[in-house]
């Protein structure tokens, strides 16, 4: 398996012009997250931004707020970059709180390239380099599309991070592929395991003739998978999710879940790097921004992903 990574570590950074490590020359990135220590999604996100790190000879570090605060998150933004590092990697998770934070850290002439949330148009709002992620509301049309022709007319989205609004987007746009409003369908979950299962159980309840479910990531779909077994609907209700885990892999394997979407987020961490060596280095930019996903992983594409899923995937 380490081989197989390295290898395609090494094939990603000779593309880039990083032939040799005798090129290393020991810059420091670091990656800021909104997400709390309680977000497993993010382990990938570690694991990516670790081996580029490695394989170009970069000092890396990952930062975040721990329960998730985005003030907390501004502040270790500017924190960091008062800290000089070579370049910053950061979430844009709410631009209204996060925006002057990272333009000072532009101003300051550090560079900076903005992941997973956010929007390419947002990115270039505050200065950064590039975007590197997932369109949202794309992927949730999308989906939204793909349901539709499923024969699915009406959902509950089970949303944990209400405070991102360009999470949301994934709600909106699956509600414009299915081509209803958004209305009430979307329910804030918070992040508590227990209350996420009993909010979702209280929807189905009041609302027994809907027709699929939405998910936003493992840490509003593992415990939607509980409340579906609590109440003997696993595997009859339509159910799609946002993102890969390892409970997540399970129930599409079991057929609880019929899809998860991929946003990649290894290549979140891991092409930022290499982008910032380069241009610390060479001078060099890619002329675009890079979408990482979405990509729909389904029971009969789980081989790969089921091999590295919560590592790698």
């Amino acid at each position: 398996m380490k081989k197989t990574l390295f290898a395609m570590a090494a094939a990603a950074v000779a593309f880039t012009g990083l032939s040799t490590p005798a090129l290393a020359e020991g810059e420091r990135f670091v990656l800021v997250s909104h997400a709390p220590d309680s977000d497993s999604w993010w382990n990938t996100i570690k694991n990516g931004l670790a081996l580029a790190g490695e394989q170009v000879g970069a000092e890396v570090e990952y930062r975040n707020p721990p329960t998730g605060d985005i003030a907390d998150m501004a502040r270790i933004i500017e924190q960091t970059a008062a800290s000089n590092p070579d370049g910053i990697i950061t979430t844009l998770a709410d631009p209204d709180v996060l925006s002057g934070p990272i333009q000072n850290a532009v101003a300051k002439g550090i560079p900076v390239i903005i992941i997973n949330s956010g929007t390419p148009e947002q990115a270039a709002e505050v200065g950064a380099l590039m975007y590197v992620g997932q369109p949202e509301y794309d992927a949730g049309l999308a989906a939204g599309q793909r349901a539709k022709r499923d024969g699915v007319g009406s959902f509950l989205c089970v949303n944990h991070v209400v405070s991102n609004p360009v999470v949301g987007e994934r709600c909106r746009g699956f509600a414009d592929g299915l081509g209803v409003d958004l209305g009430d369908s979307m329910i804030d979950s918070g992040q508590d395991p227990a209350e996420i299962k009993n909010k979702v159980k209280a929807y189905l309840s009041a609302n027994p003739d809907v027709d699929a479910i939405l998910t936003l990531g493992p840490t509003s779909a593992d415990p939607t998978i509980g409340a579906l077994q609590d109440i003997g609907k696993a595997g009859e209700i339509y159910f799609g999710t946002f993102d890969l885990g390892t409970e997540i892999v399970k129930g599409i394997k079991d057929g609880t879940i019929q899809w998860g979407i991929d946003q990649q987020p290894f290549l979140q961490a891991y092409l930022p790097v290499i982008v910032l060596a380069n241009y610390q280095r060479f001078g060099v930019l890619p002329g675009n921004n890079i979408n990482s996903g979405p990509g729909f992983i389904t029971k009969d594409a789980l081989a790969k992903v089921e091999e590295f899923a919560g590592e790698y995937r």
